[in-house]
């Protein structure tokens, strides 16, 4: 008996995990957004990347926040809560948009324009879909734009769970195709919110490596990364110290489903 309880403490000895500690960086979630009836949304949201096993999220809330048109019309943000920036932008085509932020005496920026997308149309639904042959599986179907390099960013959300994914129209130029949807448990009654934004090349890039990480990791895409992925902010006063995040200005197509 005393050999066999020597046996099990043996394993309650604790194991301390020596991580690389390294300096905070500025995080940048930057998302300017213009719906078909031609609202507007202008959000920055800034945090700073905090130890692995920190649980706290480390907001910033004294940086300066501008936004500044092709024709020198500059936006402020203002904070309002949890590191996050609003501001009011009459978003336009073809019209580039450069984001400043200053942040520790240190200068970010990043020039973005407004992309185009094709509606969300209706949603089919199939209730034998899944592994099993049991589960709901909703389809969004929009039109490609025929004749057009075009890139998507897709969001399926609703209490159940949400579903990101992009899309280009390599082999589906001028098509109707569709976002798939699928999480446990939907049922019907259960409310569904479809998105779709038109975005550039290189945030579909930026995107498709992510959520290529975390679905391999299981978790959000913007929780830690098993590799640091740039986007497209740069410190201008000093490169070595280069954020996480992007800038993205998109126009979005929304259409809620309630699920049969």
């Amino acid at each position: 008996m005393v050999i066999f309880f020597g046996m099990l403490s043996s394993c309650e000895d604790v194991i301390d995990v020596e991580l690389n500690n390294a300096p905070p960086r500025l995080v940048a979630e930057a998302n300017l957004n213009v719906w078909e009836n031609g609202n507007t949304s202008s959000t920055v949201r800034l945090t700073t990347t905090a130890p692995f096993f920190d649980n706290n999220v480390p907001f910033v809330t004294d940086a300066e926040v501008t936004g500044t048109d092709e024709n020198s019309v500059v936006y402020i943000f203002n904070y309002t809560q949890d590191g996050v920036y609003l501001s009011n932008i009459a978003l336009q085509p073809n019209l580039n948009y450069t984001l400043k932020i200053i942040y520790k005496d240190e200068t970010y920026t990043a020039t973005e324009t407004l992309y185009t997308v094709a509606p969300l149309e209706y949603v089919e639904q199939r209730d034998d879909g899944g592994f099993t042959g049991k589960d709901i599986e909703l389809k969004a179907f929009f039109t490609d734009p025929a004749g057009e390099r075009n890139f998507y960013f897709f969001e399926g959300l609703s209490e159940r769970g949400d579903v990101l994914d992009v899309y280009n129209d390599e082999f589906f130029d001028g098509n109707t195709i569709f976002g798939y949807y699928l999480v446990k448990d939907l049922a019907p009654g259960d409310e569904v919110q479809f998105n779709i934004y038109g975005v550039s090349e290189a945030y579909y890039n930026f995107m498709y490596i992510l959520l290529q990480q975390t679905s391999d990791q299981g978790g959000g895409p913007f929780e830690t990364q098993p590799a640091t992925v740039r986007g497209n902010i740069v410190n201008q006063t000093n490169p070595d110290n280069y954020p996480l995040g992007y800038f993205r200005i998109s126009e979005i197509s929304t259409l809620n489903y309630t699920v049969q």
